[in-house]
């Protein structure tokens, strides 16, 4: 009997073994503290990514905003001024339509006669001691003055490379640079009050004898004032241009000859460079397309 029962105790021992042993451990209150700290720390990591791009987005937002809002305020004052300006070339227009029909028969041939109401120098009479030479223009010989205000002078620079030119407008005068600390100085007409610039850039072009063509701004201004400008005037010893004209990249200007060598000296242009037309053939003579010419005021 004894047996049996050891046996019976021996049985139920080995089935309640493997249950034991399948039985899942429990974890510890450690583990499961680091592991609930973790998932905090990823759930703060996603709240706070989530709301800096909320925040990117926002930002984005207020940018494209403010641009097109300037934009915006840009377009209208562009039109604005269009507007404005589209305005005033038309009352421009009106005025110089009205001064053609009242000025008809006032119609001048000579700049000077048109701006300014009297002759040219170059169609009167050579005054006495005044030295005088011919010039060839169109197959006949015209009258030229031959007086020239130019000198070599010493030209301490050195940063304009020989060849350039350099116009000093408060002085009046334009430097060709020689080399060697030395330069050909030439007195000179510039632009008057409100005309006057500087820049720098390069001669593009050259002309003998050129013809002058007033720009339209020019010709409603003064047909405003009564004074009617011809479109074009062909080259000769009347022309404002004179003898020579070099032209200055980019821009409206010359520097060229004239025909009232008495403004030189003085502030007179509407921008271009003035010179007397003995003086501007002897740099025309020198001068190279694509020299350098410097413009201070």
């Amino acid at each position: 009997m004894r047996k049996i029962l050891a046996a019976a105790a021996a049985l139920t021992l080995l089935a309640a073994t493997p249950l034991a042993l399948a039985a899942p451990a429990k974890p510890d209150a450690g583990q499961a503290q680091l592991l609930k700290k973790k998932k905090a720390e990823a759930a703060k990591k996603a709240e706070a990514a989530k709301k800096a791009e909320a925040a990117k987005k926002a930002e984005t937002a207020r940018k494209t905003e403010a641009d097109r809002k300037r934009k915006d305020f840009a377009a209208r004052k562009s039109a604005a001024r269009k507007a404005e300006d589209a305005l005033a070339a038309a009352r421009a227009r009106d005025a110089a339509k009205r001064s053609l029909k009242q000025n008809a028969s006032r119609t001048c041939t000579g700049f000077f006669n048109c701006m300014f109401g009297a002759k040219p120098r170059s169609s009167q009479r050579p005054r006495s001691g005044q030295a005088f030479a011919f010039a060839s223009h169109g197959g006949q010989r015209s009258i030229l003055s031959s007086r020239s205000m130019r000198r070599e002078v010493s030209f301490g620079e050195g940063k304009y490379a020989p060849g350039s030119l350099i116009v000093k407008t408060p002085e009046r005068a334009l430097y060709y640079v020689l080399g060697n600390g030395k330069a050909m100085r030439y007195p000179v007409g510039v632009g008057r009050e409100g005309f006057q610039w500087s820049g720098n850039s390069r001669i593009g072009m050259k002309r003998e004898w050129p013809e002058w063509r007033p720009p339209q701004e020019m010709i409603e201004r003064e047909a405003a004032k009564g004074h009617i400008l011809p479109e074009v005037m062909e080259g000769g010893p009347d022309n404002p241009l004179g003898a020579r004209a070099m032209y200055i990249s980019g821009t409206m200007f010359r520097v060229h000859g004239t025909n009232n060598e008495s403004s030189i000296g003085g502030a007179v242009s509407s921008g271009c460079i003035r010179m007397m037309n003995a003086d501007v053939i002897d740099l025309y003579n020198r001068v190279k397309i694509g020299a350098r010419i410097y413009v201070y005021q």
